[in-house]
């Protein structure tokens, strides 16, 4: 099972507040946005696979006193790798939104276009309020199971939480079921997450191709006014020296 990295979008957020060119800052934006889809796409595929996994780790433990250590072995991988797509999430959310609030700062044109929002919101106020329903959407779930956030918070913690969990076969089902919900509970989480970064990438299209369309009509009253006046001979006119 391959991992997917969110490098692009969540090391991106800090560069995008460093950038003093608004130029760079929009050319920037406008490759991350292909990226982060693309991103998003592909952890939505892998979260799939996570999810039909750990259901067919499910039904083998029905059948078995208890998983064997090389079988757990890849279930704590699973799961670990679940935990590690949770942070890519929350990172693009984090990374999307800082895009928001510096074209907010920096752009009066996209202030004046984000107020038309549907919903009122900011794209940044969006994705915390997604960044915290998935949070304690997943805080929930672990609390069901007698675990913390905290648990699930590092690589670490994450894997010593399931090694313990591994002794009973009581303890390895309920790390299953605890890791299917999650999974499926991501699986919708990042397709909302894909939707809203959609939308975002949509308007700040709209904005761009606003924002070009007064540049190209600047210029052309610019060139209007600055070209030399017409000063053709009329017709029959002797073309002869004044001085």
């Amino acid at each position: 099972m391959t991992t997917v990295h969110a490098g692009s979008a969540t090391g991106a957020a800090t560069e995008w507040t460093q950038l003093a060119n608004n130029a760079q800052l929009v050319d920037l934006l406008k490759s991350s946005g292909l990226q982060v889809d693309n991103q998003l796409t592909q952890i939505s595929q892998l979260t799939e696979q996570i999810h039909n996994q750990l259901k067919i780790y499910e039904n083998m433990l029905q059948n078995t006193a208890q998983l064997p250590d090389h079988i757990w072995g890849q279930v704590a991988g699973d799961l670990n790798q679940l935990r590690a797509i949770v942070d890519q999430g929350q990172g693009i959310a984090f990374s999307m939104g800082n895009a928001d609030d510096v074209l907010q700062q920096r752009f009066k044109s996209y202030v004046d276009l984000k107020e038309n929002l549907p919903t009122g919101e900011s794209f940044s106020s969006s994705y915390q309020s997604w960044s915290d329903t998935n949070r304690n959407t997943i805080a929930s779930t672990l609390k069901a199971a007698s675990l913390t956030a905290d648990q699930f918070d590092s690589e670490e913690s994450t894997m010593a939480a399931f090694r313990s969990m591994s002794e009973s076969s009581d303890g390895q089902m309920k790390a299953l079921q605890v890791g299917h919900k999650i999974a499926a509970q991501q699986v919708a989480q990042m397709q909302k997450l894909r939707g809203l970064v959609s939308q975002q990438m949509t308007m700040m299209g709209t904005w761009l191709q606003t924002e070009q369309s007064d540049k190209d009509l600047a210029q052309v009253r610019r060139e209007k006014f600055f070209a030399p006046a017409n000063r053709g001979i009329p017709t029959g006119q002797m073309m002869e020296p004044r001085w």
